[in-house]
């Protein structure tokens, strides 16, 4: 008892004993880190907007200031702090992660839970066995020693299994809680035309790959890890704080949670930038991947230009942007580390106590009050560091609530645009009174009619001020015109790709409108897939469609070699480097006798192949009733149209018969 007594007399004077000289020097040391972490800060948010200056500023910054979160409005400027908004947020995003309580993913959390209370209550006890061998030790019992020891023999399994329970647990809940984001995700990115409208129509987000897949990621193992790091030292803190308040009295783990909101005020007031520094690196490295898979696109132009000098100065520049950020980054995160070891870790423990102790008064120390309170302090050190992850979580939060803004917007016919038009022509001037959506789509078997159609590009631009037309299927239309005069833009307002600015459109439903290229798009998969797309084996069987019938198809196209020279059906191939730009044509046009939808545009779609096999193939199109709107400049096409559609480029068009006198002046 009086051993517990001067213990207790020496844990109230070491929590209220006077500062040392060593406590002088880390209070002088954290201000000096504090005062240069605000410079780094001040010197990288110069360095930027300087940056922006002399490039005219970024362009994707403007961008992505626009959006607004799911939940919260948010300033054009997001900080990406942890505040209010971000608590928001990160409520709304858990709805997703976690549906319901009776979930795969609540039950995972709940075994997290219940391992991290199992592995406290094993560190508890590893304290009380602990201390309990050295006791034996120091008192020379050999026979208590052989039992605790083999106490802790027998235990060392179950401490095992507790914590690769712990693991598993965490991981499970990392791929889980991914699992659910990414196929929300993709529920409404492939809604519809959604992933085209954010590509061509909304242009908020420049690398939605970026943020569909590695964000994702880092956002959800960072939600799980933050469970982790924050639920177990609370944990620790309760179970601590009740049994060392049971033995020392409620002074000393009263001060300890006095220091945790104290200090913890302080680092997250330091570490307001880390969430926006998270964000922007996160931005940068979308851009710099955007920039890389734009040279992939588009190599065989930049070959043809010897453009790779210049290339190469886009790519380093775009890198050097980002390792300029990162460095900044680093630095920061030098300075706050400091901070932190030096608040959370190392300040929380030096007291007068350890420093001018004896050798009989560090042997008292192994008892079982003083080693809770050093768990107690560790656990306040990482819930003051967890912060740290928290203010890092708020970045990925922000990219996040990004995305599920744009995408929400996008699948309720809202868009953001922001482009300049040149204004060089009267006639591509933008009317306040145009609206996007204002039109209405009305879906019709058969027949194709513009009622007093505005033809307007999604930035505004009028190419043609009112069109009305009608096509009754059998009625084949040859699209002509100059370049740039808008006939790609009606077959997209056609396609309702893009929306109606006003008046009335008539027209099959999407299904019964196919779309032919010039140069067609061949999928991952085999043979079979590439004639029968987007439809699978099972679709095909639904129709009632044999591999005899795809080979009827292909023979109308002159094209039943490929099926002996790539191996049959099942080949699975690269299909867009195997096949010449005459064979995709064919197969493309295979495609569409394999669906035989009411209309097809056809966009210069055999311009690679012969005219012999040109005219069988529009001749199978007629026999089969397939309307077909076409583009193309051979003038051997004249004759498979009864209808020509000619716009001249200036704001006006014509409608009319193809004559005798037509197809002369056509030859």
């Amino acid at each position: 008892m009086a051993a517990l007594s001067k213990f207790k007399d020496q844990l109230s004077s070491s929590i209220s004993g006077k500062i040392s000289p060593q406590g002088v020097v880390a209070v002088v040391g954290t201000a000096a880190i504090i005062w240069k972490l605000f410079k780094v800060r001040a010197e990288s948010a110069k360095r930027k907007r300087g940056s922006g200056q002399e490039n005219g500023g970024d362009i994707t910054d403007a961008i992505g200031q626009q959006a607004l979160a799911s939940v919260v409005k948010l300033p054009k400027r997001d900080k990406a702090a942890v505040d209010g908004v971000f608590f928001r947020r990160i409520m709304a995003i858990l709805k997703i992660l976690v549906p319901g309580w009776f979930t795969p993913e609540m039950g995972y959390l709940i075994l997290v839970a219940c391992s991290l209370m199992a592995r406290t209550y094993c560190d508890v006890w590893m304290i009380q066995n602990g201390t309990a061998i050295e006791a034996a030790i120091i008192g020379r019992n050999k026979s208590l020693f052989l039992k605790h020891l083999m106490s802790y023999v027998y235990a060392m399994p179950l401490i095992s299994i507790v914590n690769n329970m712990m693991k598993i647990g965490l991981n499970e809940v990392k791929l889980r809680f991914r699992t659910r984001l990414t196929k929300h995700f993709y529920d409404q990115y492939l809604r519809g035309y959604t992933f085209y409208q954010m590509s061509n129509l909304d242009n908020r987000i420049s690398n939605p790959d970026q943020l569909l897949t590695q964000d994702t990621e880092k956002f959800c193992d960072s939600v799980a890890e933050l469970y982790s790091n924050l639920s177990k030292p609370m944990l620790d803190i309760v179970i601590y704080a009740v049994k060392l308040t049971s033995q020392i009295g409620a002074q000393g783990p009263a001060k300890m949670f006095a220091y945790l909101v104290f200090s913890g005020l302080i680092l997250t007031r330091l570490r307001q930038p880390v969430g926006r520094l998270t964000a922007d690196e996160q931005k940068l490295e979308g851009e710099f991947r955007y920039v890389n898979s734009r040279l992939i696109t588009n190599s065989e132009e930049v070959a043809f230009y010897n453009g790779s000098r210049k290339e190469q100065s886009i790519l380093l520049s775009s890198f050097r942007k980002l390792v300029d950020h990162i460095r900044s980054f680093i630095q920061f995160r030098f300075y706050m580390g400091l901070v932190d070891n030096i608040v959370a870790k190392f300040a929380v423990k030096i007291t007068p106590k350890y420093l001018n102790s004896t050798h009989g008064q560090r042997l008292e120390d192994y008892y079982q009050s003083g080693r809770m309170l050093v768990k107690m302090a560790e656990a306040i050190g990482r819930i003051v560091l967890a912060g740290r992850e928290m203010t890092r979580l708020a970045g990925f939060t922000a990219r996040i609530t990004e995305l599920m803004q744009v995408l929400n917007d996008l699948n309720k016919g809202r868009y953001q645009r922001t482009m300049v038009s040149d204004g060089s022509r009267d006639s591509r001037s933008k009317p306040t009174s145009l609206k996007p959506g204002s039109g209405r789509v009305r879906h019709l078997d058969h027949v194709i009619k513009f009622e007093n159609v505005p033809l307007v590009t999604p930035n505004g631009d009028v190419l043609i001020e009112d069109m009305s037309f009608e096509v009754k299927s059998g009625v084949n239309v040859l699209v002509c015109g100059p370049n740039g005069c808008g006939k790609s833009s009606l077959f997209r307002v056609l396609g309702e790709l893009w929306p109606l600015f006003g008046g009335t459109l008539t027209k099959p439903e999407k299904g019964k409108l196919f779309y032919v290229p010039q140069r067609p798009y061949m999928t991952l998969g085999t043979l079979r897939d590439q004639i029968i797309y987007p439809d699978t084996k099972d679709d095909m069987r639904r129709k009632r469609i044999l591999d005899s019938h795809l080979i009827t198809y292909l023979d109308k196209v002159q094209l039943s070699y490929i099926l002996e020279r790539e191996g049959g059906w099942e080949s699975v191939q690269d299909w867009m480097d195997v096949l010449s730009g005459g064979e995709k044509q064919r197969i493309a046009m295979a495609r569409l006798f394999y669906h035989k939808p009411q209309f097809a545009i056809l966009d210069e779609c055999t311009s690679a192949v012969s005219v012999d096999v040109e005219g069988a193939m529009y001749q199978y199109c007629k026999e089969t009733g397939i309307t077909l709107f076409t583009v193309s400049h051979r003038k051997s096409l004249w004759t498979h149209h009864e209808y020509y559609l000619h716009m001249d480029g200036r704001g006006s068009y014509e409608f009319k018969p193809i004559t005798d006198d037509t197809l002369e002046f056509g030859s």
